[in-house]
């Protein structure tokens, strides 16, 4: 089976939410909530690519895709239902915007116009700042083909423009997806 415009993807673990975390040899549940977009899962695996796709994702491949691809929601009499991602069964459609990256052998790989950018721990600086960690500011980990024209590459310290991330947990790390036109500089 194969859609005309969209990759068909079976979410990672077989789960639509990532909502459990072990704790000595325990699953405990860490949020109950369907509409708490930080809990649900963003790990799809290709199940089927796009007639004429000739791009590099291979089916197998693991997508990072949007928070709603997977989630559910209540309908205007309080039924639960599947988003506008869902197909049948365990399949779900995942348009070219739906997804950032994309990894195979445990490699990631930037998609279209997306980076991602690590958080750094807050500097010292003669201003009282209580965050944890420094704004705007972070190191380039995972840029797109775009950025590495411009001379930016893994390791590189940036900044960003403000309300342009968007957090994700990629292999246990925190990042934040981010616009390769929302990064300003290299410091």
């Amino acid at each position: 089976m194969q859609s005309p415009f969209y990759f068909i993807v079976k979410a990672v673990n077989g789960k639509r939410y990532d909502n459990t975390k072990e704790i000595a040899g325990v699953d405990l549940i860490v949020s109950t909530s369907e509409e708490d977009h930080r809990f649900s899962n963003r790990k799809a695996e290709v199940v089927s690519l796009p007639l004429r796709y000739e791009g590099p994702i291979r089916v197998g491949d693991t997508l990072i895709v949007h928070h709603n691809v997977f989630k559910f929601y209540n309908d205007i009499r309080g039924r639960q239902r599947s988003g506008r991602s869902f197909l049948k069964d365990d399949l779900f459609f995942v348009d070219n915007d739906q997804f950032f990256l994309f990894g195979r052998g445990g490699e990631w790989f930037t998609h279209d116009r997306y980076c991602f950018v690590g958080p750094i721990p807050s500097e010292d600086s003669f201003l009282n700042n209580y965050a944890s960690e420094e704004g705007l500011m972070g190191i380039m980990i995972y840029p797109n083909d775009m950025l590495k024209s411009r001379g930016v590459k893994e390791g590189d310290k940036v900044s960003f423009c403000p309300d342009s991330k968007y957090e994700f947990n990629i292999d246990g790390r925190k990042l934040y997806r981010i616009f390769d036109h929302q990064i300003t500089a290299v410091i």
